[in-house]
């Protein structure tokens, strides 16, 4: 089985909002809204080349939103549709724009979550990620991290 990255065209534009919100309503409750990745405008981030479709053996499993920003990769979202969660493709995924990171002479990787998302603030140091900031920022509770690129990102989780 293989993971790959593909740039996501505007025909894609359905699948990433429906796999956004089949991914996060989960959290609508917790947070006491819709998550961002909800309510993005992933029709701009297409046409600027931010989106890509994760495709696991050539299937639709998921999108990544991510583009550079200073001296990082901003990841501003990654989402998996539930069938594929929990299978180490978010792992992967991580490793993948590491890669692509380095390639292009960039320091970081740099992303943030919603403060009530316990899950990723569990996973992200596991990879690697440190926190660097919480701050409140459009209405949601936010906490940033960051990754060197030089770092190793551990398959066992």
């Amino acid at each position: 089985m293989t993971l790959r990255l593909e740039l996501a065209e505007v025909s894609d534009l359905n699948f990433v909002q429906d796999c956004a919100t089949t991914a996060y309503e989960k959290y609508v409750e917790r947070i006491g809204k819709k998550p961002a990745p909800m309510i993005a405008d992933f029709e701009s981030h297409i046409r600027r080349g931010e989106v890509e479709i994760v495709l696991w053996d050539d299937k639709p499993a998921g999108y990544c939103v991510s583009f550079n920003k200073g001296d990082a990769l901003f990841i501003e979202n990654i989402a998996l549709h539930p069938a594929h969660q929990g299978k180490g493709l978010a792992v992967m995924i991580f490793e993948a724009l590491e890669v692509r990171a380095r390639q292009i002479g960039l320091e970081k990787l740099t992303l943030y979550t919603n403060e009530k998302m316990h899950e990723n603030l569990g996973l992200y140091p596991k990879l690697g990620f440190v926190e660097t900031e919480r701050c409140q920022e459009g209405g949601f509770h936010r906490v940033f991290f960051e990754k060197q690129v030089s770092q190793t990102i551990y398959r066992a989780i």
